[in-house]
């Protein structure tokens, strides 16, 4: 009798994996350059950062004496808040019956990593939104810098971005290293509004070079506002002390130099994974932690544009 399916069930594989781990795709991390990277903060929980205000100039007369008058000052802090991990485990019994438990872990370990990464970037957006004055224009030199839109949908127009350039350019914010992070969803209502090349400007270029990558789409440069995409965006019922939306608060910042970023960073501990043998139970456990975070340096380089998360016309 000669052998085929029917009675040889019993030697054929019911499923046949691949070599290769369909991992899940990701897009490109925020550039560090986005925010200013404080170097001398290596102990304590709170770093205190004094600033300096501006100074009034008088007009003088003949023995007339000038007042005195002192200069403002005060101060920014940086607090190490956030505190984030992931645990897992490998038993013996999967290393002993599977297949490619070891590039499992290795795949395991790097999605870990790059979760705490996304969760920095996504924190780091937020904290450039709760760092204004929700319901209120967040006025500086008498210009509002944070602007919720009131046209059809609550969607993005042409004029915000000459708005948000005008409050730049009244609040002294140097033109180089403007950039706006819009959503995805903005950026659609661009493109349905101009028709712009997309060459890519210097500045652009750096930042795409820093590892910036696909989803962070960088755009075009209107009104002088280098213009990106992300997903990241914080989301809510924002507004402007005059209209309250359902919608994201996209970000619109001078990165020119660290001291025109409005927010600054520190790395407590960076995310690293350590292992160890649990010989009790039979299986070998790893952690992955990192701490870090935020403060506000200056609010005059900062602006908020709120908007439908949806509505794109």
């Amino acid at each position: 009798m000669s052998q085929n399916r029917a009675n040889s069930t019993a030697f054929i594989e019911a499923e046949q994996y691949s070599a290769f781990i369909l991992r899940n795709l990701h897009d490109g991390m925020l550039p560090g350059v986005f925010y200013r990277n404080v170097s001398d903060f290596g102990n304590g929980t709170t770093l205190h950062i004094k600033t300096v205000g501006t100074v009034t100039i008088q007009d003088g007369a003949e023995e007339v004496p000038f007042d005195y008058s002192p200069i403002e000052s005060g101060e920014v802090t940086l607090t190490i808040t956030d505190y984030v991990g992931d645990a897992w485990y490998v038993t013996d019994e999967l290393r002993e019956d599977g297949a490619q438990v070891e590039a499992l872990m290795s795949a395991r370990s790097s999605e870990s990593t790059r979760a705490i990464q996304e969760t920095f970037e996504s924190r780091f957006l937020r904290k450039c939104n709760t760092s204004q004055t929700n319901a209120n224009a967040n006025l500086v030199n008498g210009f509002a810098h944070r602007v919720t839109s009131t046209a059809t949908n609550n969607v993005a127009t042409l004029n915000h971005f000459v708005d948000m350039k005008l409050a730049f350019d009244k609040a002294n914010v140097p033109m180089a290293g403007r950039i706006a992070i819009v959503d995805p969803v903005v950026g659609a209502t661009l493109d349905k509004l101009v028709s712009i090349g997309r060459d890519v400007t210097p500045f652009a270029e750096r930042i795409m070079a820093d590892g910036w990558a696909r989803e962070h789409q960088f755009m075009m440069n209107l009104y002088g506002w280098n213009i990106i995409t992300s997903n990241r965006l914080d989301t809510g019922t924002f507004s402007d002390g005059t209209t309250a939306i359902a919608g994201v608060a996209n970000v619109f910042m001078s990165v020119a130099d660290d001291n025109t970023k409005p927010i600054m960073a520190a790395w407590r501990r960076m995310p690293k994974v350590e292992g160890e043998r649990n010989k009790d139970l039979r299986r070998d456990e790893f952690v992955t932690s990192a701490r870090w975070g935020f403060g506000t340096q200056r609010v005059d380089t900062l602006g908020i544009l709120i908007t439908s998360a949806t509505a794109t016309a």
